[in-house]
């Protein structure tokens, strides 16, 4: 109970700020194309504070995630399309019908048997919504690595799909020499094409992998991050900074964040 009234509060919060006379002029020139990116960006800083395992973050995180739903839910009931009851309503009948051995009369299921059950059940919804290309329903705002991974998938199930990672690293071997020739003899559109074409055969080498490409370059990031600061904390003690050493001094204290990484982590790092 305590939650619902909580939920009506933000409810009646947000109402109070889209009031057309008295609420925050901020929030009543929002659109749902204005507001899309503040829903994406919040989404992500979700993933960070569970990324850095920031407990004391994430409620206020998710409550941020949250506002974007009932924001975006506001301006419909507004226009008359839906209200947050619908958005609500339409999740929960989604997971029931999704999960049948739990709300239906089915048998418990395997982790692969229910995969499989729902990627039926999405292809059914996906036809009732008149979906009825292979590629169909795979979201253009995902990121692009995440949504070639999807696209990728999606071909996989009807048989486009290389069969072992060995032709995928060929495929990336020639993409790669496409890109060099590019570089060299070609305009900058040709380079980003070819640049495109690389990073889509990487992506599906990720999937081959079972790889998120996405969390494995965030991971990348994090490390780049921590190693250049180590970079920077070290030539501060010498009273330099990067701006004023070579990138031969920086090399060697990259180098250095490396030996103490593998003093803390026994395997490998690159």
């Amino acid at each position: 109970m305590h939650a619902e009234s909580e939920l009506r509060r933000l409810l009646d919060v947000m109402a109070a700020l889209r009031h057309p006379e008295t609420g925050c002029p901020w929030d009543l020139e929002q659109t749902f194309a204005t507001i899309a990116p503040y829903t994406i960006e919040e989404a992500y800083e979700v993933a960070d504070a569970i990324g850095r395992e920031a407990w004391d973050e994430l409620p206020g995180e998710l409550g941020d995630l949250l506002l974007q739903t009932v924001f975006h839910a506001r301006m419909a009931e507004e226009a008359g399309r839906f209200d947050f009851a619908d958005v609500a309503r339409s999740i929960a009948d989604k997971m029931i019908a999704r999960h049948p051995h739990v709300f239906g009369g089915d048998t418990p299921r395997s982790t692969g048997d229910q995969n499989r059950a729902w990627e039926a059940q999405k292809a059914q919804e996906r036809a009732q919504r008149a979906e009825t290309r292979v590629l169909d329903g795979v979201a253009l705002g995902l990121p692009a690595l995440t949504r070639a991974v999807k696209l990728q998938g999606r071909a996989a199930r009807v048989g486009f799909d290389w069969p072992s990672t060995d032709q995928v690293l060929d495929k990336m071997a020639e993409e790669m020499a496409e890109l060099v020739e590019a570089r060299n003899q070609l305009g900058p559109e040709e380079v980003a094409a070819e640049f495109g074409d690389l990073l889509f055969v990487m992506a599906n080498l990720a999937r081959h992998l079972n790889v998120d490409p996405e969390a494995a370059l965030r991971a990348t990031n994090d490390k780049f991050t921590r190693r250049f600061r180590h970079i920077e904390d070290r030539l501060a003690e010498q009273g330099k900074t990067p701006a004023a050493s070579t990138l031969e001094e920086m090399d060697a204290l990259w180098t250095e964040a490396k030996r103490v990484e593998r003093v803390s982590k026994p395997w490998p790092t690159v």
